[in-house]
């Protein structure tokens, strides 16, 4: 009996090997089948075709040489390469911005479905359409028809995503749903509403001054915004507060300390050439596919490169034969919240400065996989879309307990939004005035640009609709605004002319990152809410540290991992730590005093550091705060400078951790600390073992691109998310933004550069790129990954642009053949 069970318990395994073999074989089989075509040629259906016959030629990393004969030619191959590439990113991208990733993903995603459909997004973009110029409608329609071309010819099997979550085939994309992929794009990098709200629900515990000190900025950058105490008007509107912590999590993204990018340019007079240098590197959240797509466009009056993102039919970034440009986030206040006050004997009318008003009103329907649909009715005020109406849940709290609701006003929901038209302007400019033409047309959301030409030109620029803010405005963005009192009411646009800019300073150089760019008495208010300088100061030193660059010191500038805001912190924390309890406090102190505060992935200082400081952060805040408003918090910023000052300033530290008792007392805080010390080395030996000498900060702190939707199922996201040991931090140039909310993660990397570009004016086509992960958003593709550990080793690529080096470069050639050609 027993050897009869032994072969049959034999033959069962047998059968489930054999079993997962043939399974991993139609996987495999299945792959290759939705790899698209890459060489030979294609020959295109005549409802959507290029007028003449286009090459792509494909290098050795997937980087795409597109050689038309037209503009709209060029853009049709693009939206075809993206396409081909780029499916699933695609098709999840537009329903992003259409709210209807439900169909497809279940109830998950009904939030951020509700949340777009509020917002209108879609809506939006198709009145935008109808404003744009004749010549971007076209491009739109190019780029449209090339996406439409590979969809009506690639094979039968889909990206693999399609099997694996039952989604329909993509529907044909339209000029609207690349409108509204701008605007989502803008909606990622807007982002002043998400503190608004915080403030506004941290006031249901903490006075004024405690909330300024947590929500808080560098103090040379600090910009005065409210000028009342608005703490007494906002105790009385919890149930408001808590619809709007609703609404936040119902966001596509939320914002993150640190959140933004790098960007300089010097003049010639400091370039080993003679000729200007610029770099941009934009910073973002990692993901996979990730959210640039490096290509190259000839054609007749087209001759560019840098980093496109699907969707859109341009270079954001990158450079042609006369121009390079590069942007970062400007951080204004673009987003207005306002209090709208309830007409409770007429509920569909709200109060306006000129009387009472009816609500606009309009019903959304949302199709949910698995469950009946949803359907609501989103209201509308003079200010914008009722956004406490997001949640079900919250639309039935306030209209049980409250008679107020929360609307948003934001720049790029204007009907003449033209951002599309700057970015195609940009692409076409030869010159530092047909440049600015195209800036001017840059609406959402403001960015730093910065510009360099062959003519020896440096430039900088911040485009962008900010709103003027009244001169009786007390509140300045801070905390939302009753809508009923006209002060708080925007009065128009800050003129182009009157915004940041700049030609070829005295300096010899421009630097921008994501810091203060006006000086003190600028008639304008831009902001209040500064990321910290300390990679604007560092970048400023490493260039004035040389007398002349070149391409190899500005990578190396890109890839500088001086940790300056440990350089801040650290001696505060070792100075409050007191005696070491045991001889581990002892060995990571004696560490953290010899550390030369660069933060190396193959070295344990920067992660006991970066453990103590957040350890510390919830010490010192969490008990006055509470638990629930504090980890809300958490979720928008590390803290960093909130410690900072509670350390520094007596008077601060008092608030947060009491008065030290006795005559020799101790710094403000020492208890708060020395206990941090300790939390934080019991949390690294759960998380990474007993042994100190073993951690390590870049396994840590690994840069982890998340695969939409597969990274919240573990055994998908081991084979989809890429993942890479990573060093850096938060403030570092080479920036590696953690959100230390995250308890499961709290030290992972998930922002850092998206891109990165490196050029000498004197020789454009030598210009060096970077990218995390890969080309290709296809799993089976050999460029899904391929440049993860290239970009996380600071490692670049080439795009060359004249005709000889394409054909030397290209290792897959494709053609686009028009129908009947």
């Amino acid at each position: 009996m027993p050897r009869t069970l032994r072969r049959a318990g034999l033959a069962f395994s047998l059968l489930v090997l054999l079993l997962i073999a043939l399974a991993g074989g139609g996987v495999a089989l299945y792959g290759r089948a939705s790899l698209p075509v890459l060489e030979g040629a294609v020959t295109l259906p005549r409802a959507a075709t290029p007028a003449a016959r286009v090459v792509v030629a494909r290098d050795a990393h997937g980087i795409p040489h597109i050689v038309a004969r037209t503009d709209g030619d060029a853009y049709f191959a693009l939206g075809f390469v993206h396409a081909q590439d780029r499916l699933w990113q695609l098709d999840m991208n537009r329903r992003i911005a259409s709210g209807t990733l439900s169909e497809v993903l279940g109830a998950r995603t009904l939030p951020l479905d509700q949340f777009m459909r509020t917002l209108g997004v879609k809506r939006n973009a198709e009145r935008i359409y109808r404003h744009l110029s004749p010549d971007t409608r076209f491009a739109l329609e190019r780029y449209a028809a090339g996406i439409n071309a590979y969809l009506a010819t690639r094979g039968p099997a889909l990206p693999i995503e399609y099997l694996m979550t039952g989604a329909p085939a993509p529907i044909p994309w339209t000029p609207e749903d690349s409108v509204a992929w701008l605007s989502v794009l803008a909606w990622d990098l807007g982002g002043n509403m998400a503190l608004a709200i915080e403030r506004m629900r941290l006031a249901q515990r903490l006075p004024l001054a405690q909330i300024r000190q947590l929500v808080t900025t560098a103090p040379e950058d600090a910009t005065p915004m409210a000028t009342i105490d608005y703490v007494p008007m906002l105790r009385g509107l919890s149930a408001l507060a808590v619809t709007a912590a609703a609404a936040l999590d119902a966001q596509p993204s939320q914002h993150v300390e640190g959140l933004g990018s790098n960007n300089w340019v010097v003049a010639g007079n400091r370039s080993e050439s003679g000729l200007p240098m610029l770099a941009n590197d934009p910073h973002l959240g990692l993901s996979t596919p990730p959210l640039f797509y490096l290509a190259h466009l000839r054609s007749d009056r087209l001759n560019v490169a840098g980093g496109t993102v699907p969707g859109l039919p341009v270079v954001l970034i990158g450079h042609n034969e006369q121009i390079a440009w590069g942007m970062t986030n400007t951080g204004t206040s673009v987003e207005d919240l306002f209090i709208e006050q309830v007409d409770l004997t007429r509920p569909d009318y709200y109060r306006t400065p000129g009387g009472w008003a009816r609500f606009a009103t309009r019903t959304e329907t949302i199709a949910v996989k698995g469950q009946p649909a949803v359907r609501w009715t989103v209201r509308e005020t003079r200010h914008g879309p009722v956004i406490s109406d997001v949640s079900a849940n919250a639309r039935d709290a306030l209209r049980r307990s409250s008679r107020y609701v929360l609307a948003l006003q934001w720049t790029a929901l204007m009907p003449d939004d033209t951002t599309m038209e700057a970015g195609l302007g940009f692409d076409h400019a030869r010159d530092w005035p047909e440049f600015l033409r195209a800036a001017a047309k840059f609406d959402a959301p403001q960015q730093n640009i910065v510009y360099a030409d062959r003519h020896g030109n440096i430039g900088f620029v911040a485009p962008g609709r900010v709103p003027i803010r009244r001169p009786g405005n007390d509140l300045m963005t801070e905390v939302p605004a009753p809508g009923w009192d006209a002060r708080y009411d925007w009065s128009g646009f800050v003129p182009f002319d009157a915004l940041p800019q700049a030609l070829n300073p005295p300096a010899g150089r421009i630097v921008t990152a994501n810091n203060r760019i006006v000086p003190r008495g600028y008639p304008y208010f831009l902001s209040g809410e500064w990321v910290l300088p300390y990679r604007y100061k560092r970048i400023t030193a490493l260039l004035d540290a040389r007398a002349t660059h070149s391409l190899d010191s500005f990578a190396a500038i890109q890839a500088d991992i001086q940790s300056p805001s440990q350089a801040d912190l650290l001696p505060l924390l070792i100075a409050r730590a007191g005696l070491p309890a045991d001889r581990d406090e002892a060995d990571a102190l004696a560490r953290l005093r010899r550390w030369d505060r660069v933060a190396r992935a193959d070295e344990a200082e920067p992660l006991i550091a970066s453990a103590w400081e957040r350890a510390a952060a919830q010490a010192v805040f969490e008990p006055r705060a509470g638990r629930e408003l504090f980890a809300e918090y958490w979720r928008q910023r590390n803290l960093h400078q909130a410690l900072l000052n509670a350390l520094r300033d007596p008077t601060i530290g008092a608030a947060w951790c009491g008065k030290a008792a006795g005559t020799a007392a101790p710094a403000p805080c020492s208890a708060q600390v020395g206990a941090a010390l300790r939390a934080a080395l019991r949390d690294l030996k759960q998380r990474y073992g007993d042994d100190m000498r073993a951690w390590r900060w870049g396994d840590a702190h690994a840069a982890l691109a998340r695969h939409r939707p597969f990274h919240q199922v573990p055994w998908l996201a081991r084979w989809f998310d890429v993942r890479v040991p990573f060093g850096g931090d938060m403030t570092t140039v080479d920036v590696g933004g953690n959100d230390f909310s995250d308890a499961a993660a709290p030290y992972e990397t998930k922002m850092a550069a998206a891109m990165r570009m490196v050029i000498d004016m004197a020789a454009p086509d030598a210009a060096r790129f970077a990218m995390p992960v890969g080309q290709s958003g296809n799993r089976f593709s050999a460029w899904y990954s391929d440049r993860m550990d290239e970009w996380a080793n600071g490692r670049y690529v080439t795009i060359p642009t004249d005709a000889a080096s394409v054909e030397r470069c290209a290792c897959k050639r494709l053609a686009l053949v028009p129908a009947g050609g």
